[in-house]
Protein backbone atom coordinates (compact mmCIF):
# COMPACT_ATOMS: atom_id res chain seq x y z
CA UNK A 1 0.00 0.00 0.00
CA UNK A 2 2.87 1.97 -0.55
CA UNK A 3 1.70 3.83 -3.64
CA UNK A 4 -1.60 5.04 -1.47
CA UNK A 5 0.99 7.13 1.27
CA UNK A 6 0.89 10.61 -0.33
CA UNK A 7 -2.88 10.80 -0.91
CA UNK A 8 -5.41 12.00 1.41
CA UNK A 9 -7.37 9.27 3.23
CA UNK A 10 -11.24 10.25 3.26
CA UNK A 11 -13.72 9.48 6.41
CA UNK A 12 -15.00 5.94 5.62
CA UNK A 13 -18.24 4.60 5.66
CA UNK A 14 -20.39 1.74 6.88
CA UNK A 15 -17.85 -0.59 4.42
CA UNK A 16 -14.60 -2.20 4.90
CA UNK A 17 -13.61 0.10 1.76
CA UNK A 18 -10.87 2.83 2.28
CA UNK A 19 -11.13 5.59 0.28
CA UNK A 20 -8.26 8.39 -0.81
CA UNK A 21 -8.29 11.68 -2.65
CA UNK A 22 -5.98 12.19 -5.33
CA UNK A 23 -5.28 15.76 -6.28
CA UNK A 24 -3.01 17.61 -8.31
CA UNK A 25 -3.53 21.28 -9.63
CA UNK A 26 -5.46 20.32 -12.09
CA UNK A 27 -7.35 17.12 -11.37
CA UNK A 28 -9.21 15.34 -8.30
CA UNK A 29 -9.65 11.45 -8.63
CA UNK A 30 -11.22 8.91 -5.47
CA UNK A 31 -8.97 6.21 -5.30
CA UNK A 32 -10.64 3.11 -3.56
CA UNK A 33 -8.75 0.33 -1.61
CA UNK A 34 -10.58 -2.85 -0.90
CA UNK A 35 -9.07 -6.62 -0.21
CA UNK A 36 -12.37 -7.75 1.72
CA UNK A 37 -14.91 -8.37 -0.74
CA UNK A 38 -12.82 -6.57 -3.67
CA UNK A 39 -15.22 -8.37 -6.46
CA UNK A 40 -18.94 -6.57 -4.86
CA UNK A 41 -16.79 -3.13 -3.61
CA UNK A 42 -14.36 -2.52 -6.91
CA UNK A 43 -15.44 -5.15 -9.75
CA UNK A 44 -19.22 -5.02 -9.72
CA UNK A 45 -19.45 -1.14 -8.30
CA UNK A 46 -17.62 -0.35 -11.99
CA UNK A 47 -19.90 -2.86 -13.67
CA UNK A 48 -22.94 -1.47 -11.96
CA UNK A 49 -22.09 2.34 -12.76
CA UNK A 50 -21.09 1.36 -16.24
CA UNK A 51 -25.28 0.19 -17.05
CA UNK A 52 -25.97 3.78 -14.66
CA UNK A 53 -23.96 5.74 -17.48
CA UNK A 54 -24.82 3.95 -20.23
CA UNK A 55 -28.68 5.13 -19.02
CA UNK A 56 -27.48 8.47 -18.58
CA UNK A 57 -27.66 8.51 -14.69
CA UNK A 58 -25.16 10.18 -13.47
CA UNK A 59 -22.44 8.10 -11.92
CA UNK A 60 -18.77 7.85 -11.20
CA UNK A 61 -16.23 7.20 -14.54
CA UNK A 62 -13.49 4.25 -14.14
CA UNK A 63 -10.04 6.55 -14.47
CA UNK A 64 -7.89 3.48 -13.89
CA UNK A 65 -7.74 -0.19 -12.28
CA UNK A 66 -5.29 -2.08 -10.24
CA UNK A 67 -7.57 -5.39 -9.55
CA UNK A 68 -4.11 -7.04 -8.18
CA UNK A 69 -3.60 -4.46 -6.28
CA UNK A 70 -7.20 -3.73 -4.70
CA UNK A 71 -8.18 -0.70 -5.66
CA UNK A 72 -9.54 1.51 -8.77
CA UNK A 73 -9.77 5.15 -9.15
CA UNK A 74 -12.83 6.92 -10.12
CA UNK A 75 -14.27 10.40 -10.79
CA UNK A 76 -14.28 12.26 -7.52
CA UNK A 77 -17.75 14.17 -7.24
CA UNK A 78 -16.36 16.64 -4.57
CA UNK A 79 -17.85 16.22 -0.48
CA UNK A 80 -21.38 17.46 -0.88
CA UNK A 81 -23.78 14.85 -0.47
CA UNK A 82 -27.50 15.98 -0.67
CA UNK A 83 -27.70 15.48 3.56
CA UNK A 84 -25.17 17.95 3.77
CA UNK A 85 -27.05 19.97 1.99
CA UNK A 86 -30.56 19.52 3.40
CA UNK A 87 -29.53 19.69 7.40
CA UNK A 88 -29.21 23.43 6.36
CA UNK A 89 -32.17 25.36 7.90
CA UNK A 90 -33.32 27.35 5.19
CA UNK A 91 -33.10 24.48 1.75
CA UNK A 92 -36.48 23.93 0.41
CA UNK A 93 -36.48 20.00 1.60
CA UNK A 94 -39.79 19.23 -0.46
CA UNK A 95 -37.89 20.62 -3.53
CA UNK A 96 -34.66 18.21 -3.81
CA UNK A 97 -36.77 15.33 -2.63
CA UNK A 98 -39.21 15.51 -5.41
CA UNK A 99 -35.92 15.86 -7.66
CA UNK A 100 -34.49 13.06 -6.20
CA UNK A 101 -38.20 11.26 -7.14
CA UNK A 102 -37.33 12.15 -10.66
CA UNK A 103 -34.06 10.44 -10.41
CA UNK A 104 -35.70 7.48 -9.36
CA UNK A 105 -38.27 7.47 -12.01
CA UNK A 106 -35.25 7.36 -14.50
CA UNK A 107 -33.44 5.12 -12.01
CA UNK A 108 -36.74 2.37 -12.45
CA UNK A 109 -36.93 2.99 -15.90
CA UNK A 110 -33.62 1.05 -16.52
CA UNK A 111 -34.29 -2.23 -18.16
CA UNK A 112 -30.03 -3.00 -19.16
CA UNK A 113 -29.34 -6.06 -16.72
CA UNK A 114 -25.78 -7.18 -17.66
CA UNK A 115 -22.41 -5.37 -19.11
CA UNK A 116 -18.26 -6.33 -19.38
CA UNK A 117 -16.75 -5.37 -16.56
CA UNK A 118 -13.04 -4.24 -16.34
CA UNK A 119 -11.95 -8.26 -16.31
CA UNK A 120 -13.64 -8.60 -19.54
CA UNK A 121 -16.68 -10.76 -18.33
CA UNK A 122 -19.79 -10.45 -18.29
CA UNK A 123 -21.46 -9.04 -15.27
CA UNK A 124 -25.28 -9.75 -14.89
CA UNK A 125 -27.23 -7.66 -12.20
CA UNK A 126 -28.89 -10.86 -9.54
CA UNK A 127 -32.48 -10.86 -8.74
CA UNK A 128 -33.53 -9.93 -5.40
CA UNK A 129 -35.00 -13.13 -4.65
CA UNK A 130 -37.03 -14.53 -0.90
CA UNK A 131 -33.41 -16.08 -0.12
CA UNK A 132 -31.99 -12.81 0.37
CA UNK A 133 -34.58 -10.99 2.03
CA UNK A 134 -34.46 -13.46 4.58
CA UNK A 135 -31.14 -13.75 4.79
CA UNK A 136 -30.61 -9.75 5.04
CA UNK A 137 -33.89 -9.77 8.38
CA UNK A 138 -31.75 -12.31 9.91
CA UNK A 139 -29.04 -9.73 10.65
CA UNK A 140 -31.56 -8.49 13.22
CA UNK A 141 -31.94 -11.93 15.20
CA UNK A 142 -28.12 -12.80 14.39
CA UNK A 143 -27.13 -9.53 15.91
CA UNK A 144 -29.41 -7.41 17.99
CA UNK A 145 -30.68 -10.38 19.57
CA UNK A 146 -27.50 -11.48 20.56
CA UNK A 147 -26.93 -9.17 22.45
CA UNK A 148 -30.46 -8.91 24.13
CA UNK A 149 -31.65 -12.09 25.27
CA UNK A 150 -30.14 -15.51 27.65
CA UNK A 151 -28.84 -18.10 25.49
CA UNK A 152 -32.71 -20.12 26.06
CA UNK A 153 -34.39 -17.40 25.18
CA UNK A 154 -32.31 -16.52 21.77
CA UNK A 155 -33.23 -19.84 20.64
CA UNK A 156 -36.90 -19.71 20.87
CA UNK A 157 -37.02 -16.31 19.73
CA UNK A 158 -34.90 -17.17 16.16
CA UNK A 159 -37.60 -19.78 15.90
CA UNK A 160 -40.65 -17.67 15.76
CA UNK A 161 -38.85 -14.82 13.97
CA UNK A 162 -37.90 -16.49 11.10
CA UNK A 163 -41.42 -18.00 10.71
CA UNK A 164 -43.10 -14.34 11.11
CA UNK A 165 -40.46 -12.96 8.46
CA UNK A 166 -41.44 -15.92 5.85
CA UNK A 167 -44.68 -15.00 5.97
CA UNK A 168 -44.22 -11.20 5.91
CA UNK A 169 -42.36 -11.82 2.93
CA UNK A 170 -45.39 -13.81 1.45
CA UNK A 171 -47.56 -11.31 0.95
CA UNK A 172 -45.20 -9.13 -0.86
CA UNK A 173 -47.39 -8.29 -4.22
CA UNK A 174 -44.94 -7.04 -7.07
CA UNK A 175 -42.83 -8.69 -8.69
CA UNK A 176 -38.65 -8.21 -8.99
CA UNK A 177 -38.81 -6.49 -12.28
CA UNK A 178 -37.31 -3.43 -11.15
CA UNK A 179 -33.47 -1.61 -11.12
CA UNK A 180 -33.03 -1.31 -6.84
CA UNK A 181 -30.20 0.73 -5.79
CA UNK A 182 -30.38 -0.60 -2.52
CA UNK A 183 -29.33 2.01 -0.31
CA UNK A 184 -31.03 4.85 -1.64
CA UNK A 185 -31.09 7.30 0.67
CA UNK A 186 -29.12 11.23 0.54
CA UNK A 187 -25.84 9.59 1.96
CA UNK A 188 -25.72 7.93 -1.21
CA UNK A 189 -26.82 10.77 -3.53
CA UNK A 190 -24.34 13.75 -4.51
CA UNK A 191 -24.53 17.38 -5.82
CA UNK A 192 -22.49 17.43 -8.51
CA UNK A 193 -22.81 20.52 -10.67
CA UNK A 194 -26.22 20.95 -10.16
CA UNK A 195 -27.08 17.77 -11.15
CA UNK A 196 -27.59 14.57 -8.96
CA UNK A 197 -25.53 11.96 -8.83
CA UNK A 198 -25.25 8.68 -7.01
CA UNK A 199 -22.28 6.54 -5.50
CA UNK A 200 -22.18 3.33 -3.73
CA UNK A 201 -24.58 0.99 -6.22
CA UNK A 202 -22.27 -2.16 -6.05
CA UNK A 203 -25.39 -3.91 -3.99
CA UNK A 204 -27.86 -3.25 -6.81
CA UNK A 205 -30.34 -6.00 -7.77
CA UNK A 206 -33.68 -6.35 -10.09
CA UNK A 207 -36.09 -6.40 -7.31
CA UNK A 208 -39.37 -4.26 -5.90
CA UNK A 209 -40.28 -0.94 -7.45
CA UNK A 210 -41.20 -0.29 -3.46
CA UNK A 211 -37.65 -0.85 -2.35
CA UNK A 212 -35.79 2.38 -3.26
CA UNK A 213 -38.86 4.56 -2.34
CA UNK A 214 -38.45 2.92 0.98
CA UNK A 215 -34.89 3.50 1.86
CA UNK A 216 -35.64 7.23 0.68
CA UNK A 217 -38.54 8.17 2.26
CA UNK A 218 -37.95 5.65 5.72
CA UNK A 219 -33.77 6.85 5.90
CA UNK A 220 -32.93 5.79 9.27
CA UNK A 221 -30.36 9.11 9.06
CA UNK A 222 -32.43 11.45 8.19
CA UNK A 223 -35.45 12.40 10.65
CA UNK A 224 -38.67 13.48 8.43
CA UNK A 225 -42.60 14.25 9.66
CA UNK A 226 -45.32 11.48 9.09
CA UNK A 227 -46.64 14.68 6.83
CA UNK A 228 -43.11 14.91 4.63
CA UNK A 229 -43.24 11.32 4.37
CA UNK A 230 -46.91 11.42 2.94
CA UNK A 231 -45.88 14.16 0.61
CA UNK A 232 -43.11 12.47 -1.07
CA UNK A 233 -44.85 9.05 -1.33
CA UNK A 234 -47.84 10.36 -3.04
CA UNK A 235 -45.64 12.57 -5.55
CA UNK A 236 -43.86 9.44 -6.55
CA UNK A 237 -47.08 7.68 -6.81
CA UNK A 238 -48.39 10.41 -9.19
CA UNK A 239 -44.57 10.63 -10.86
CA UNK A 240 -44.52 6.78 -11.84
CA UNK A 241 -48.84 6.62 -12.16
CA UNK A 242 -48.64 3.29 -9.79
CA UNK A 243 -52.20 1.62 -10.49
CA UNK A 244 -53.37 -0.42 -7.99
CA UNK A 245 -51.39 1.74 -4.87
CA UNK A 246 -53.49 -0.25 -2.32
CA UNK A 247 -50.82 -2.91 -3.02
CA UNK A 248 -47.93 -0.90 -3.38
CA UNK A 249 -48.02 0.70 -0.03
CA UNK A 250 -48.78 -2.67 1.26
CA UNK A 251 -45.43 -3.55 -0.03
CA UNK A 252 -43.88 -0.19 1.05
CA UNK A 253 -44.89 -0.99 4.46
CA UNK A 254 -43.70 -4.20 4.86
CA UNK A 255 -40.21 -3.49 2.92
CA UNK A 256 -39.74 -0.70 5.28
CA UNK A 257 -40.04 -2.86 8.27
CA UNK A 258 -37.82 -5.52 7.02
CA UNK A 259 -35.11 -3.12 5.77
CA UNK A 260 -35.03 -1.43 9.15
CA UNK A 261 -34.77 -4.90 11.20
CA UNK A 262 -32.13 -5.60 8.85
CA UNK A 263 -30.42 -1.88 9.51
CA UNK A 264 -30.53 -2.61 13.30
CA UNK A 265 -29.16 -5.75 12.82
CA UNK A 266 -26.21 -4.27 10.79
CA UNK A 267 -25.90 -1.15 12.97
CA UNK A 268 -25.75 -3.64 15.83
CA UNK A 269 -22.78 -5.62 14.08
CA UNK A 270 -20.56 -2.22 13.07
CA UNK A 271 -21.07 -1.32 16.50
CA UNK A 272 -19.71 -4.71 18.20
CA UNK A 273 -18.12 -6.38 16.03
CA UNK A 274 -15.64 -3.33 14.11
CA UNK A 275 -15.96 -0.64 17.00
CA UNK A 276 -18.18 1.87 15.07
CA UNK A 277 -20.05 2.55 18.17
CA UNK A 278 -21.73 5.75 16.54
CA UNK A 279 -24.16 3.66 14.65
CA UNK A 280 -25.90 2.37 17.83
CA UNK A 281 -27.35 6.18 18.20
CA UNK A 282 -28.94 5.54 15.18
CA UNK A 283 -31.21 2.64 16.23
CA UNK A 284 -34.17 4.49 18.18
CA UNK A 285 -35.17 5.81 14.86
CA UNK A 286 -35.13 2.55 13.10
CA UNK A 287 -37.52 1.23 15.99
CA UNK A 288 -39.58 4.11 15.46
CA UNK A 289 -39.81 3.48 11.73
CA UNK A 290 -41.35 0.18 12.04
CA UNK A 291 -43.93 1.02 14.29
CA UNK A 292 -44.92 4.31 12.11
CA UNK A 293 -45.11 1.04 9.01
CA UNK A 294 -46.79 -1.44 11.29
CA UNK A 295 -48.91 -0.09 13.77
CA UNK A 296 -52.48 -0.84 13.34
CA UNK A 297 -52.14 -3.18 10.36
CA UNK A 298 -52.77 -6.83 10.50
CA UNK A 299 -50.31 -8.24 8.34
CA UNK A 300 -47.68 -7.33 10.99
CA UNK A 301 -49.75 -8.38 13.82
CA UNK A 302 -47.64 -11.71 14.81
CA UNK A 303 -44.12 -9.61 14.29
CA UNK A 304 -45.53 -6.93 16.63
CA UNK A 305 -46.22 -9.44 19.28
CA UNK A 306 -43.01 -10.97 19.28
CA UNK A 307 -41.03 -7.53 19.11
CA UNK A 308 -43.27 -6.73 22.37
CA UNK A 309 -42.22 -9.42 24.16
CA UNK A 310 -38.68 -8.71 23.35
CA UNK A 311 -38.98 -5.18 24.27
CA UNK A 312 -40.91 -6.29 27.51
CA UNK A 313 -38.30 -8.81 28.09
CA UNK A 314 -35.80 -6.13 27.97
CA UNK A 315 -37.37 -3.29 30.56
Amino acid sequence: MKFLKNLKKLKGDASSRIFYRKKDKKNSSIIIYSNKDKRSNLLNYDAVNKILLKNKILAPVLLSKNYKKNFIEIQDFGNQTIFDILKKNKINKIKIYKQIIDLLKNLQSIKQKKIINFTYKKYTIPTYTTKILENEAKLFSEWYIEKKLKKLDKKKFKKSYIKVIKKLIKKINLKNDTFVHRDFHISNLMMVKNEIGIIDSQDALIGNKAYDLASLIDDVRFKTSEKFKNEIFNFYLKKQKISNRNYFKSDFDIISVLRNLKIIGIFTRLAYRDNKKKYLKLIPYAWSLIKLRSKNKDKFKDLNNLLNDLNNENK
